[in-house]
């Protein structure tokens, strides 16, 4: 019996030589596309990332019982599933490197559920290919010249907030004119949040009702560069629900935009102080502003130093 020379027999269990072995609808002419898909290695690492921080948690890390034995190290994917309150099926596709749509609030839940710092964040939006959200700026992204502005700025009360009136610096005459502002711990220490919910007695504004409308009106303009971003629905949500008053002012979709004002405010040791505001946006960091405060009459300039000169007469409650 003669052999074709050159042609060799493989059993239908061996690949051929320098090819993986794959279904036959996946190779040219079985019915499958292999055209190279862009993006395929982002995914197979946004697979691997997702599957490392999987496993390097365990039940007792999120609150769950150790239940039977594992196989394998870490959570399940069903597990992480539950917890970030998206289906099975769709967290099992997004960790096997699948071409799927994933939002913003998603991807959050899925990094709060596994424990994501800030740098892994970052990473899990750059290997998703979905647009980084970058936090608003805290106190620590201020640079140092922004500090020794303020302390210049003295008497003329000044601070610095971030679009959602999260209060970033401030100088003393302002800490001497708000001291419960100052004093505050997040959320306290937001304009808009404690102008809404401190008790109308310590509410240090003349006229509460226009500035709470006026700041409402200015935190929705800032609010639609910050659409879909789980912190900002999230400070909104919770300061409907503390205040019915803001939830209805919100619900109007006003907009402004910050500037310059005549502010009265009732002080519970001095008394009246009428000022001007001025607003200022800072060039770094973004969605900053420096708003400063300068007396419209004599008394209300002594009133604020003799705040100053008198830090024992400020009150301990709010404003």
């Amino acid at each position: 019996m003669t052999r074709d020379v050159g042609t060799t027999r493989r059993t239908a269990r061996e690949p051929a030589a320098g090819r993986p072995d794959e279904p036959e609808a996946s190779r040219p002419g079985g019915g499958g596309d292999v055209r190279p898909r862009p993006g395929g290695s982002r995914r197979s690492e946004l697979a691997a990332f997702l599957r490392s921080r999987r496993a390097r948690l365990s039940p007792a890390d999120v609150g769950l019982p150790p239940g039977l034995r594992r196989r394998t190290p870490g959570l399940r994917r069903e597990e992480v599933a539950q917890l970030a309150g998206v289906g099975v099926t769709w967290y099992t596709w997004l960790e096997q490197g699948r071409r799927i749509n994933a939002s913003v609030q998603v991807l959050d839940a899925v990094a709060r559920t596994l424990r994501l710092d800030t740098a892994e964040r970052e990473h899990l939006y750059r290997l998703a290919d979905v647009p980084e959200v970058r936090p608003l700026p805290g106190c620590d992204a201020l640079e140092p010249e922004i500090h020794e502005i303020l302390a210049n700025l003295d008497p003329l009360p000044a601070a610095v907030y971030n679009t959602r009136y999260d209060l970033l610096a401030w100088n003393v005459p302002y800490a001497a004119l708000f001291p419960g502002l100052v004093r505050g711990e997040p959320p306290g220490r937001n304009a808009i949040w404690q102008c809404f919910t401190c008790p109308t007695c310590c509410n240090p504004f003349v006229d509460a009702v226009d500035e709470r409308a006026l700041m409402v009106a200015t935190l929705r303009a800032g609010f639609v560069r910050h659409l879909g971003e789980p912190s900002w629905e999230d400070f909104v949500r919770r300061l409907s629900k503390e205040s019915p008053t803001f939830a209805a002012m919100w619900a109007d979709h006003e907009v402004a935009r910050p500037g310059t004002r005549m502010k009265i405010f009732q002080h519970s040791v001095v008394g009246t102080v009428r000022a001007r505001s001025t607003s200022m946006a800072l060039a770094t960091p973004p969605e900053t502003r420096m708003v400063v405060y300068t007396p419209m009459d004599e008394e209300s300039r002594a009133r604020i130093t003799w705040l100053m000169d008198h830090p024992e007469a400020r009150p301990d409650h709010t404003h």
